[in-house]
C-alpha cells in the first residue's frame, strides 16, 4: 500500500511519528513517502493564506503513481491509531477518490504558529484521501500548479458523484470535533502535540506515548507491535 505524507519542515517529527503509528500497526507491507517540495514538479508560488507546504503537492500522488493503482494521502499533523489496511479495504471501487466529507465551520481563527484558519465549503475533505489513480488523470502536474486552491481542494476536477465517502472516524478532527475514543486516524488540524499550545489536547499523551515508541525501540532492536486501540 502507498501512503504518502504532507512534509512540512516545521512539523518534521509529526510526520516520522505519523508513518511511525501506522507502519506498526499495519498487517500488509506499506511505502511511505513524504512529498518534500525540493522533490517534486511544483512550481506555483506560495499563496498568502497557504499554511503548509504540502497544501497543493498532495494532488501530485495520481501523477507521482504513474496513474495506476491506489494510494492514500495524509496530513502529517495526524496519528494512525489502528491498521491502515481497513482504510483500503473500506473505499467504494467506483469512486475516483474517497474522502471524509466533513461539514463544518472551523472553531478557531489560527492553528500552529499562529497561521490563519481558512473557512471554505469542503474544509478538510483533502486531508484524508484515497485515490484510484486511474480515475484522476485530470490532477497533472499543469493542472496543479495552476489551478485555484478551491478548485483543488474542493474536488472540481471531478463530479460530486465521483467523491466517495469514508467513515468520519478515518479523519477525527482534534479540538474541532467533540471526542471520539474511537476515532481511528486522530487529526491535530489545529496543531500536533509538538507545540506546546496542544500539548494537552485530545489523543496527546497517546501522539507522545507514539513518538517515544519511535525512539526507544526495544534491546533486540525490533520495534513491538501495539494492540489495536479501541473505544
Amino acid at each position: 500500500m502507498r501512503i504518502f505524507i504532507g512534509h512540512e519542515p516545521d512539523e518534521t517529527v509529526a510526520l516520522w511519528t505519523l508513518a511511525h503509528s501506522i507502519v506498526r500497526r499495519s498487517s500488509v507491507p506499506v511505502q511511505i513517502v513524504p512529498l518534500v517540495l525540493r522533490q517534486l514538479p511544483l512550481t506555483r508560488p506560495r499563496e498568502p493564506m497557504q499554511s503548509t507546504e504540502f497544501s497543493f503537492s498532495r494532488f501530485l500522488v495520481p501523477y507521482l503513481c504513474g496513474y495506476e493503482g491506489v494510494a492514500a494521502f495524509l496530513d502529517c499533523d495526524m496519528l494512525c491509531r489502528t491498521d491502515i489496511a481497513e482504510l483500503f479495504a473500506s473505499v467504494q471501487e467506483d469512486k475516483a477518490v474517497s474522502v471524509v466529507q466533513h461539514n463544518y465551520t472551523p472553531k478557531h481563527t489560527t492553528k500552529f504558529l499562529d497561521k490563519p484558519q481558512t473557512a471554505y465549503k469542503r474544509k478538510n475533505w483533502s486531508s484524508v484521501m484515497v485515490f484510484d489513480n486511474d480515475k484522476c488523470r485530470a490532477l497533472t502536474p499543469d493542472y496543479v500548479n495552476t489551478a485555484s486552491g478551491l478548485d483543488l481542494h474542493q474536488f472540481k476536477w471531478l463530479h460530486s458523484a465521483q467523491i466517495g465517502a469514508l467513515d468520519p472516524a478515518w479523519n477525527h478532527l482534534v479540538g474541532e470535533f467533540d471526542l471520539n475514543p474511537a476515532a481511528k486516524i486522530a487529526h491535530f488540524t489545529l496543531g500536533t502535540p509538538c507545540f506546546a499550545k496542544y500539548r494537552h489536547c485530545e489523543f496527546a499523551q497517546e501522539w507522545r506515548d507514539e513518538l517515544s515508541s519511535m525512539l526507544h525501540h526495544n534491546s533486540s532492536g525490533e520495534y513491538s507491535r501495539p494492540e489495536r486501540m479501541s473505544a
